[in-house]
């Protein structure tokens, strides 16, 4: 065995389908398209979803719902999360909104909401959009202040 003898393996290649080159070929005539139709002329592209002329699925399935154009999408931030953040000595016990932004916790066109997930340790003055009711407790329970924005 040398590097003149060397080859792959035997069924490891596969020669090119050469299509329209003559009957001989096997591949002549129609060059594997069948007979008429669509597909068999050049320049055919199927569309997105066409399912050969039965009815496509996002037809099928009905439609339903409704998706508010004026819905406010909140970011959600845990008091968890500002506890250790607070403990971490990245945030003070004074909290606005541009100090979440400063620490990346949400984006600068973002509207933030304070959920009640973990214990408060600290006394915590936040200032963000909104806060749910069990957060609102846990902070004024600290001695602390929720303003809304």
């Amino acid at each position: 065995m040398d590097l003149s003898n060397l080859q792959p393996a035997k069924g490891a290649t596969h020669s090119r389908k050469r299509v329209g080159r003559g009957e001989g070929s096997g591949h002549g005539g129609t060059s594997t398209r069948g007979h008429k139709g669509a597909q068999s002329r050049s320049g055919y592209s199927r569309k997105i979803g066409f399912e050969g002329g039965q009815m496509p699925l996002q037809r099928r399935v009905p439609k339903f719902g409704f998706t508010n154009p004026n819905r406010t999408e909140y970011k959600g931030l845990n008091l968890d999360t500002l506890q250790s953040l607070v403990e971490a000595k990245k945030l003070k016990t004074k909290i606005t909104f541009e100090d979440l932004v400063e620490n990346g916790l949400v984006g600068k066109k973002e509207f933030v909401k304070i959920l009640g997930r973990g214990v408060l340790t600290k006394k915590l003055n936040i200032t963000v959009h909104a806060f749910s009711k069990s957060a609102v407790a846990a902070i004024e329970a600290q001695g602390g202040t929720a303003t809304t924005l």
